[in-house]
């Protein structure tokens, strides 16, 4: 048995700091409670403890030292890009965040799933990171934004890709595409619905997959159990999303009050990703890129609060390396800038984001869930900006950081 104490925990469900702060964790999970100190104690002080922290959008595969965005899709190779991801899982894991999505890999791997392979060497205790719920290859149509020739003007026939790397067109390739992911580990199927900012060619709103082919990914993921993410940004994109049953909207930074209702009927998730809109350099990509920034970024305010003020479910997420890896936590201080109660940037990036990945082991601290637990040094309620200060990072009952320690 090992006792955490500190000055306070947060309660996500009350929303209230409960003083003092006391955790008992046997094994990898939070045994109790409150209560005396039992078996081993890790005093903490003044800290303040919280459930460990949930990414919904991370790519872990990009992003890092040493990448050179547009030539490393055709000189890296998959261990290349393994081996960077781990200092990628390392940062996130110590900034504080226990559980991520990966969503999607789009870059040139022979068909294998990076981000599961990611995942199970963490899970086995090889490398430190966070818990991954892999997508594995986005599924894109040829040109869509997460193809990845798109994101470098590549000639014909340079960097080819197959199904098995998410690129399909029509039902038939479609529904091998999909199996294909979900044969190989994948826990979520990422789709492309809409363009993007940093696609050469086309609006960033247009939607991509014709509403036959969005409900044939919808079909096929949902029996067999899996979630569909889409990355949509326009608001006739993401009504089509929602109608065709997909799970959860990334982005949306131009959704409308038609697509917002929508959402709010269906149940659809919103993963939030603002922080890129004030913290994304565009400054040296071309021109086309700059002026779908220049129109889309300033648009993401008004559409996070209309759609938090409507009642969407609002799950926090990056898309890190859009803002690097372990700086996480930028992304709340900005929903939290934005107008969010801090209590509800908080709850979307513990509850409402487990809620997204139908776990409910994790994302309060609680007798009987997992020992995910991190410390700030003050009240989170009142000073959402202490989450970028971790001190300690509990992961399934194994200590990651602590900073209280002096060596």
């Amino acid at each position: 048995m090992l006792t955490l104490k500190a000055a306070g925990l947060l309660d996500v469900d009350a929303g209230e700091i409960i003083r003092p702060g006391v955790l008992h964790v046997d094994g990898g999970q939070i045994a109790g409670v409150g209560g005396a100190a039992e078996g081993e104690l890790i005093d903490l002080g003044d800290q303040i403890l919280l459930p460990g922290l949930m990414d919904m959008e991370v790519n872990l595969l990009m992003g890092g030292r040493g990448e050179k965005p547009g030539l490393s899709q055709v000189t890296d190779d998959p261990p290349t890009r393994v081996l960077r991801a781990i200092g990628n899982a390392r940062r996130t894991l110590r900034a504080g965040f226990t559980t991520v999505r990966n969503l999607g890999l789009f870059v040139k791997t022979g068909g294998y799933l990076l981000d599961v392979a990611l995942g199970k060497a963490i899970d086995a205790g090889w490398i430190d990171g966070p818990r991954i719920v892999p997508a594995g290859h986005a599924i894109t149509p040829t040109g869509g934004h997460l193809d990845p020739t798109m994101f470098a003007a590549f000639a014909p026939h340079v960097l080819e890709l197959t199904v098995q790397e998410g690129i399909a067109n029509g039902v038939d390739e479609i529904r091998r595409a999909v199996r294909y992911q979900i044969k190989h580990g994948a826990a979520l199927i990422k789709v492309c619905c809409s363009g993007g900012v940093m696609s050469l060619t086309g609006p960033p709103g247009a939607q991509h997959y014709s509403d036959e082919e969005l409900r044939t990914i919808v079909d096929e993921a949902h029996r067999r159990g899996l979630r569909v993410a889409a990355h949509a940004h326009g608001a006739e994109a993401v009504k089509h999303a929602v109608e065709a049953g997909i799970d959860c909207i990334e982005h949306g930074f131009l959704i409308d009050d038609e697509a917002i209702a929508m959402m709010v009927e269906h149940g659809t998730f919103l993963v939030t990703t603002r922080r890129l809109a004030e913290g994304m350099d565009v400054s040296h990509a071309p021109p086309p890129l700059q002026a779908k920034a220049a129109e889309m970024f300033p648009k993401a305010r008004g559409s996070l609060l209309a759609a938090y003020e409507a009642g969407v479910k609002i799950a926090v997420g990056t898309d890190a390396p859009a803002i690097p890896h372990g700086r996480n936590a930028d992304e709340l201080v900005t929903l939290a800038d934005w107008g969010l109660p801090p209590l509800a940037v908080l709850r979307a990036a513990t509850l409402t984001a487990a809620e997204l990945i139908n776990a409910t082991d994790r994302g309060r601290l609680a007798e009987g869930l997992l020992a995910d637990v991190i410390a700030v040094p003050g009240d989170p309620l009142s000073d959402i900006g202490v989450t970028q200060k971790v001190g300690f990072v509990m992961k399934g009952g194994q200590v990651v950081v602590n900073t209280s320690v002096k060596n």
